[in-house]
C-alpha cells in the first residue's frame, strides 16, 4: 500500500514513474493470478460483512488516460461481489441541469451511503483535468477548486466515509498500442473515438494537470495511489491489494441476532 501512496506534500512527477513496474512479481505472473484470485473471494466476503454490517461507506475513485483501463478494473476486481452493495458512477460530459449547478453538485449526490462501495469511474478531478487541457473555465476558476475538493473529502472522511483514489499510469507508447488494438478488434472498435487523437495530441498537458492534481489533493485521509499500469494482470493486482488491506483494517463483522433465536427456532419447527 506504502509503495504506491502519494503522502501529503510530496511532489510526484509521473515521468520518473515506470509504466512496467511489476515490483516483486516481474516474471510471476501466473503465482500474481494466483494471489489475484485470492484477494478477489476475499474482497467479495469483505464486501457482503460491509453490506451487512451497514456503518462504514467507501468511495473509490478511478482516474486515467483514455485506455488506461478504468473499466478493465472495475470488471476484474468487483467481479465476484453482491452488485447489490456496490454502484459504479460514470461522469460524462455535464447535462445543461449539471452545469446549472455548481461542479460538485452531481459528485456529492452520488457518494457512498453506509454499507456501499462506490467507484466513480472518472470523477469531480475531471473538473481539474480537462476543464483545465481544454481551458473550459478560467484559470482563476479552476486554480481554486484544488482546495475545494480536499475541503470537500475531508467532509466526506469526517461523515464516516473512507477514501482511496487510484491513477492507472501507463505511458504513451502502450496508449498507442491500445488504441491501434481497438482499430484493429471488432470486439473493440465501438471504444474508438477519432476526438481521441486529438485529446493524445496534448498528452503532455494531460500529463501537468495530473501532477498537480495528484500532488494537491493527496492527502492522510483521502489519499491518492500511482498504480503502474501498462500490464493489466499487474494493474488488478495491486488495486485489490490496497482496497483488501483498506477494508481488512476495518475489522468488519456480521451483525449477530440481537433477538431470542431460542424462540424463533421453535416458531420455525412447528410453523
Amino acid at each position: 500500500m506504502n509503495k504506491f501512496q502519494v503522502l501529503k506534500n510530496q511532489k510526484i512527477k509521473l515521468s520518473n514513474i515506470n509504466a512496467n513496474d511489476c515490483g516483486k512479481w516481474e516474471g510471476k505472473k501466473k503465482q500474481a493470478k494466483e494471489r489475484f484470485n485470492n484477494l478477489v473471494k476475499k474482497l467479495d466476503l469483505l464486501q457482503e460483512q460491509l453490506y451487512a454490517e451497514h456503518k462504514h461507506k467507501v468511495l473509490l475513485v478511478l482516474q486515467a488516460m483514455d485506455t488506461g483501463g478504468k473499466d478493465g478494473t472495475i470488471r476484474a476486481v468487483f467481479e465476484g461481489v453482491n452488485p447489490q452493495g456496490v454502484r459504479v458512477v460514470n461522469f460524462k460530459v455535464p447535462s445543461q441541469v449539471e452545469l446549472d449547478h455548481d461542479y460538485l453538485w452531481r459528485i456529492h449526490k452520488e457518494v457512498p451511503g453506509k454499507g456501499e462501495i462506490v467507484i466513480f469511474n472518472r470523477s469531480h478531478y475531471e473538473d481539474v483535468l480537462v476543464v483545465r487541457v481544454h481551458e473550459l473555465v478560467p484559470q482563476k476558476i479552476w486554480e481554486k477548486r484544488y482546495q475545494q475538493i480536499v475541503d470537500f473529502e475531508r467532509l466526506l472522511h469526517d461523515e464516516g466515509t473512507i477514501i482511496l483514489k487510484f491513477y492507472l499510469h501507463i505511458d504513451r507508447e502502450e496508449q498507442k498500442k491500445r488504441f491501434l488494438e481497438r482499430l484493429e478488434n471488432p470486439r473493440k472498435q465501438w471504444k474508438f473515438n477519432p476526438k481521441d487523437i486529438a485529446e493524445r495530441q496534448q498528452w503532455d498537458q494531460y500529463m501537468r494537470a495530473y501532477e498537480d492534481a495528484i500532488n494537491k489533493t493527496s492527502t492522510d485521509f483521502a489519499p491518492w495511489f500511482i498504480i503502474p499500469a501498462n500490464y493489466n494482470w499487474y494493474r488488478n493486482l495491486m488495486v485489490t491489494e490496497i482496497i483488501v488491506e483498506k477494508l481488512e483494517a476495518l475489522k468488519l463483522k456480521y451483525p449477530l441476532f440481537e433477538g431470542d433465536s431460542e424462540e424463533f427456532r421453535k416458531q420455525i419447527q412447528t410453523s
